[in-house]
């Protein structure tokens, strides 16, 4: 009997210490999931990583790089098993309140380093600080690229050796991942083969052509520089084109009516980059496409779409490029200007002096030579038939390509059944299980599943293939001469790809580092969904700006401001339309921003081009358009935001857009003054 009374004793104590033991795990599981990751820090020690907690006990578990790593605290000690080497690798904790970053590498020891996730911003602000100082974005790309890579080598201050490795993996680990991409590589030889489809119409004499076509409606001061506007607008598909040849083609009409240099330099820096920014196929598209695209992979939508779609999309919040083409035909059509602009054209029609420039010297411009050869005919058809054809290969592309993403669907859903255009348009509502239906949805779900890129490449190549063949059978030039002019138009494109790689290698280090990550927990609790454009708004003008590129400026926010929005709009619990909404405002804030901090700055490329090609003073250009661009940016802000409260969509941005122009009529009103009668000398 007491041998049975032991035993049943026994049994009771290994039963209770079996059920504390288990009490304790799930006290261990619940604290893991409530505490804060203050209280954990990983170590090394002898060998090993070891993470200390509060003095947790039992089984527990952290999230790790995005994977569940299970713990067996002893007293709030854990060994944690993690595969690295010498070198060592970024590893990313997270909980509920707060995140951790680490770098652990073994050698001889292990080595376990915390990296405050503050200075996962260094990257993108050494590039913007040194971009101010040194007024050149190359080689600020660069220093940020390197302050990133040795951030996440962990550190290693005291070795020279590792700050010169640093260095090398900018090209040797970022540069050449950042070209691994088919994307990228996408976006590189389409902005190529425009370079040089530009290049060639350009010398063929067919963009002097349509310039020669719409010149002989500039009759008066005022239609002279409508046309101008409309020129601006026609050469859609490359600001620097566009700046070169409409500022050296219209200066000598302009000069007639006594339009001074720095309303002529105006008109054309303020139609190139808006126009180019929000057009369907220009030498832009590529890159936003590929800075948008970026910036999606971080998040999770249930509504997956194409950079294409989304860019489309977004477009109903482009306010400041839409503005600013409106105001400056408010400025043409009612003869009215105000600040230093208005002195310039009182200067001009009072005195004859359209240029501000003191000295023959400063009146002579210094650019490259885009006009035609010997003999060119001149015909507008040489450069309206290539680019019409690069409109419509990419309209192509982009259905043929919708059609057969969806068809692939369709068929590994039925079991390999074939699905003809006209079948599945007519029943991709019923086809696609999404209830869809009407033009513009069926539309907007087809180009959604497109592949833009492929479609840009088609047209792009197409467009080159046909404007060389016009202009060697139209025995404008020779094959060679031609294909030399399409690669001097491909070296025309290689700063603006340097940049581009640059940036996007960039954009991988602060993706190392979790720059986004940071951003979003900082933010989420300290500012308002609906204020997140507005402020991105603010962040990129100044940092164009501070750059003077419009290009850096949206590879360097896209890859943070899209991540963070979202985080922003999921953590005040909106609901996914209103955070979509929100997230394509905020991805039509960062383009349409940086066009306004481009415009403002004197080191932008396209302020330089713009004061050169009209033989305009550089600082007189910027001091006369920054007012306006100001004036227009101010009112596009105010706009954003109350289209976002009022809840987005395209009626709501469009009768916002419409009350913000009538808005910018009345400033002119109220702010501008007409040149006195005595001056105008009949040049209305």
């Amino acid at each position: 009997m007491k041998k049975l009374q032991l035993l049943f004793c026994l049994l009771v104590l290994n039963i209770t210490l079996h059920a504390q033991s288990l009490k304790d795990s799930v006290q261990v599981t619940t604290i893991q999931q409530q505490v804060d990751l203050k209280d954990f820090e990983i170590r090394s020690e002898s060998g090993a990583f070891v993470v200390y907690s509060n003095n947790l006990q039992g089984n527990a578990s952290i999230q790790l790089n995005g994977e569940s790593k299970p713990l067996s605290f002893t007293n709030g000690k854990a060994t944690l098993k993690v595969e690295t080497d010498k070198k060592g690798g970024l590893f990313y904790a997270e909980s509920a309140n707060t995140n951790k970053l680490y770098h652990l590498s073994k050698k001889e020891n292990s080595r376990s380093k915390h990296i405050p996730l503050w200075l996962s911003l260094l990257p993108p602000l050494i590039a913007i600080v040194f971009a101010l100082i040194f007024k050149e974005v190359t080689v600020s790309l660069f220093l940020g690229i390197w302050s990133g890579a040795f951030i996440a080598g962990g550190m290693r201050w005291t070795s020279f050796f590792y700050w010169i490795e640093s260095i090398w993996k900018v090209v040797s680990e970022y540069v050449t991942s950042s070209l691994q991409d088919s994307g990228h590589i996408s976006v590189i030889v389409f902005s190529l083969l425009i370079g040089g489809l530009v290049a060639i119409i350009s010398k063929n004499g067919g963009m002097a052509g349509v310039v020669a076509s719409l010149s002989k409606y500039a009759q008066t001061a005022r239609s002279t520089q409508f046309v101008t506007w409309i020129l601006g607008i026609a050469i859609f598909f490359d600001d620097y084109a566009n700046t070169l040849i409409v500022g050296n083609t219209m200066r000598s009409a302009t000069d007639k009516f006594r339009i001074s240099r720095e309303k002529l330099a105006y008109i054309v820096d303020s139609t190139a980059a808006p126009v180019s920014a929000i057009a369907f196929i220009t030498t832009w598209i590529g890159a936003e496409l590929g800075y948008i695209g970026d910036g999606m992979a971080k998040i999770e939508m249930a509504n997956s779409m194409t950079p294409y779609a989304i860019f489309l999309q977004s477009l109903k919040y482009a306010f400041y490029p839409v503005l600013t083409l409106f105001f400056i035909l408010v400025i043409i059509y009612t003869r009215k200007d105000y600040g230093a602009m208005f002195k310039a054209e009182l200067r001009a029609r009072s005195t004859g002096q359209v240029s501000p420039a003191r000295t023959s010297d400063e009146d002579e411009p210094d650019m490259e030579d885009l006009s035609p050869v010997k003999n060119a005919p001149n015909k507008w058809q040489y450069a309206v038939i290539p680019i019409l054809t690069v409109i419509f290969v990419t309209i192509y592309g982009l259905l043929h390509t919708g059609f057969e993403s969806i068809n692939d669907s369709l068929r590994a859903a039925n079991e390999g059944a074939l699905y003809g255009w006209g079948y599945t348009w007519d029943n991709m509502a019923s086809l696609a299980g999404d209830g869809s239906s009407g033009f513009f949805n069926k539309l907007g779900n087809l180009i959604g599943a497109s592949d833009s890129y492929v479609a840009l490449l088609w047209s792009s190549l197409s467009g080159v293939i046909v404007a060389l063949a016009m202009t060697v059978f139209g025995r404008i030039m020779s094959l060679f001469d031609t294909m030399h002019w399409m690669v001097t138009g491909f070296k025309t494109m290689l700063p603006a790809i340097i940049i581009l790689t640059l940036a996007w290698a960039l954009a991988i280090t602060t993706d190392q580092l979790h720059t986004a990550d940071f951003l979003s927990s900082a933010l989420q609790d300290n500012i308002h969904p609906y204020a997140v454009p507005a402020l991105i708004f603010v962040l990129s003008a100044g940092i164009a700006f501070s750059t003077g590129s419009s290009w850096s400026t949206m590879a360097i926010l896209y890859p943070i401001a899209i991540p963070t929005t979202w985080a922003i709009c999921n953590a005040y619990g909106l609901s996914p339309d209103a955070s979509f909404e929100i997230l394509l405002c905020s991805i039509s804030t960062v383009l349409a921003a940086s066009v306004l901090g481009d415009h403002c700055s004197p080191i932008s490329d396209t302020t330089i081009l713009s004061s050169l090609a009209t033989d305009c003073n550089h600082i007189d250009h910027v001091k006369t358009q920054l007012p306006y661009a100001l004036t227009v940016g101010i009112v596009s802000i105010i706009g954003i935001t109350v289209s976002i409260i009022l809840g987005g969509g395209w009626m709501v941005c469009l009768l916002i857009l419409l009350l913000s122009m009538g808005i910018l009529v009345l400033l002119v009103h109220k702010l501008g003054k007409k040149i006195p009668p005595e001056f105008e000398n009949n040049l209305l």
